[in-house]
C-alpha cells in the first residue's frame, strides 16, 4: 500500500511546507467570510417573509451546505495546515471526507434544481406550480442530501489523508474507476445540464424581448400586437400575470397592480412595480421581464463561480491520476475550491435587492439587541 495515502502518514507533503502559511491565511479568510455570510443568509430567510418563496428554499439548501463547509470543515483544514499534519484521527478523517463530498454534491444538485425550476417557471408557470408545490418542496430539499449520501457514502472505507492537498479525501487509486466516473457525471454531466437550462432560459427570454419590442412598435403605430408575438410572450409565463396568479399568494412583497407581472423568482420576488395608474401594460411587462433577467443572471453567476472554482481540481483528478504534476499545483487547485462556499452570499447582496434589504434588516435587529439589551 502506498504510504502517501494511508493513515500511517498523517503529515502534509514536504513540497508544500512553505505554501502552508498562505493556505492557512486563506483558510481563515474563507472561514470568517463564509461563516458570517451564510449565517446572515439563514437569518435573513428566517426573519424576512418577503424572501420565503419556494424557489428561495433551494438557495437556502445551498446556503446550509456552504455553511457546513465554512463553519466546520474549513477550520479543521486550517488547523491541519498550521500544524502541517492531520491531528483528528482515522475515523474523523473518514467523517471529514464524507461530509466534504456530501456538501459539494448538495451544492451541485441544488444548482441543478435552481436552474431547472427557473426554466419550468418561465416555460409553463402552471407546471411549475404543480411540480414545485408546497407539498413537494420538502422532497426537493431532501433530494440533494439523499443523492449525495448514496453516491459518496459507499466510499467510506477509502477516505484517507492525502498529503499532497493536506486534507482528507478519497483514495485516488483504490477508488477507481468509480470515483472517476462519479467525478465526470457530477461535474461534467451535472454542470453541463445546468448550462443547458440557462441556455434555454436565455433563448426564451430573448424571444419574449422580441415579442415585447414588436408590441411596442405596433402600439406606437396604433396597431394591434401580432398574434405570433402575443403567443410567444404568453407562452413564456411572463406576459400574462393572471395566468400564474396562484404563485402570487406566497409573494408578500409583490405588487397587486394589474399592470405588473405576478411571477416568482428563486432568489427573491420580482420587485414591485409602482405608480400603477399611469403605467402601461407593456411597461409593466417590460419591467418584470427585466427583474426576472436580473435574478436569472445572479443564479447563472452562482453557477459560473462553482465551475470556475472546481474546474482545475476536477481536471487534475481525471487527467493526473498518477500525480505527475507538481504537488503545489494539486494544492492550489484544492485551495481554489474553498472560495466557492464564501462567494455566494456576496453575490446575493450585490445582485439581489431583496436579499440586500433582508441583510440590512438582520443588521438592524442585531444592532438593537446590542444597543438596547433591556428592551423587548
Amino acid at each position: 500500500m502506498d504510504t502517501n495515502f494511508s493513515f500511517s502518514n498523517l503529515t502534509c507533503h514536504r513540497g508544500v511546507l512553505n505554501y502552508r502559511y498562505f493556505g492557512a491565511l486563506l483558510g481563515i479568510l474563507v472561514t470568517a467570510v463564509g461563516t458570517v455570510g451564510n449565517v446572515m443568509t439563514v437569518l435573513a430567510f428566517a426573519t424576512d417573509k418577503g424572501i420565503r418563496t419556494r424557489l428561495n428554499v433551494l438557495i437556502l439548501n445551498l446556503t446550509v451546505a456552504d455553511l457546513i463547509y465554512c463553519a466546520f470543515l474549513q477550520p479543521v483544514t486550517t488547523d491541519t495546515y498550521v500544524h502541517f499534519a492531520w491531528r483528528q484521527g482515522a475515523t474523523m478523517c473518514r467523517v471529514f471526507g464524507l461530509v466534504l463530498f456530501l456538501a459539494n454534491s448538495v451544492s451541485i444538485f441544488s444548482l441543478i434544481l435552481i436552474a431547472m425550476s427557473r426554466f419550468v417557471l418561465i416555460s409553463d408557470a402552471r407546471s411549475f406550480d404543480r411540480v414545485f408545490s408546497r407539498r413537494t418542496m420538502p422532497f426537493f430539499v431532501a433530494l440533494p442530501w439523499l443523492l449525495g449520501l448514496s453516491l459518496f457514502g459507499p466510499l467510506w472505507n477509502i477516505y484517507v489523508f492525502v498529503p499532497s492537498v493536506c486534507t482528507c479525501s478519497f483514495h485516488r487509486e483504490r477508488g477507481r474507476p468509480y470515483t472517476t466516473i462519479l467525478t465526470i457525471c457530477m461535474f461534467g454531466l451535472g454542470l453541463g445540464c445546468i448550462g443547458i437550462f440557462y441556455f434555454l432560459i436565455h433563448r426564451k427570454v430573448k424571444a419574449v424581448e422580441q415579442a415585447l419590442n414588436v408590441h411596442r412598435s405596433e402600439t406606437a403605430e396604433g396597431r394591434r400586437m401580432p398574434r405570433v408575438a402575443h403567443a410567444c410572450a404568453a407562452d413564456s409565463g411572463i406576459a400574462d400575470g393572471h395566468s400564474i396568479n396562484s404563485l402570487s399568494a406566497e409573494a408578500p412583497t409583490q405588487s397587486t397592480d394589474a399592470t405588473s407581472v405576478d411571477i416568482e423568482v428563486p432568489s427573491g420576488e420580482v420587485a414591485p412595480q409602482r405608480g400603477g395608474g399611469g403605467t402601461s401594460s407593456y411597461q409593466g411587462k417590460r419591467n418584470s421581464s427585466g427583474e426576472f433577467q436580473k435574478v436569472t443572471r445572479m443564479c447563472f453567476a452562482m453557477f459560473l463561480v462553482y465551475v470556475t472554482c472546481y474546474f482545475p481540481f476536477c481536471i487534475l483528478h481525471v487527467v493526473d491520476g498518477k500525480k505527475r504534476a507538481p504537488v503545489l499545483v494539486h494544492m492550489v487547485a484544492a485551495n481554489f475550491t474553498w472560495l466557492n462556499s464564501c462567494i455566494n452570499p456576496i453575490l446575493y447582496a450585490i445582485m439581489n435587492r431583496q436579499f440586500k434589504d433582508a441583510y440590512w434588516g438582520v443588521f438592524r435587529k442585531g444592532a438593537k439587541l446590542f444597543t438596547c439589551p433591556g428592551r423587548q
